[in-house]
């Protein structure tokens, strides 16, 4: 009787022990914003925001100067001028720099969805070779091992050359 508790216990250590094993989940980590800035595409899209920005920069620099040469030209002009006059070419002057606001915050919004638009397709590719690799490779979970992202420790599989391969890089 007591071997035979022995042998079930023992039996019941062994099957939970192979339960558990099964049970472990396979996990490999990658870098994916260092992946991301790898590929050529995200850097034509960085090119594409960047000329984008300067031209809207220009564009707002302009403005700023036409406001700033026409606020010197009325306060040079302000003695000479009535107060009714003088009022007028402030809410002009107001107006100016309203729609200088305005201009630069349609920028930033531009700016926003433009890079939104870029970057989606690239972060979409990125996401479906990770995922082919890591299935390929039989793994459950992939963490994104990237500076900041909460992954202390990142000693199991780096599928970033196996994705990089994936994507032809």
């Amino acid at each position: 009787m007591k071997q035979f508790r022995t042998l079930f216990i023992a039996l019941a250590l062994m099957i939970g022990a192979t339960a558990f094993t099964n049970a472990q989940s396979k996990v490999a980590h990658i870098a994916t914003q260092d992946l991301v800035q790898s590929l050529p595409e995200y850097k034509s899209a960085m090119d594409q925001l960047q000329k984008l920005e300067k031209t809207y920069d220009a564009e707002i620099k302009d403005m700023l100067s036409e406001a700033q040469s026409t606020m010197q030209r009325y306060e040079a002009e302000a003695n000479t001028k009535s107060e009714e006059e003088n009022q007028k070419r402030a809410t002009e002057l107001q107006a100016a720099q309203r729609r200088i606001q305005e201009h630069s915050a349609k920028a930033r919004q531009d700016l926003q969805k433009k890079e939104n638009d870029l970057l989606r397709p690239i972060l979409e590719k990125v996401r479906t070779a990770i995922q082919k690799v890591a299935r390929d490779k039989g793994y459950d979970y992939v963490l994104d091992s990237t500076t900041g992202t909460g992954v202390l420790l990142a000693d199991g599989y780096d599928l970033m050359p196996d994705v990089k391969k994936e994507l032809g890089l």
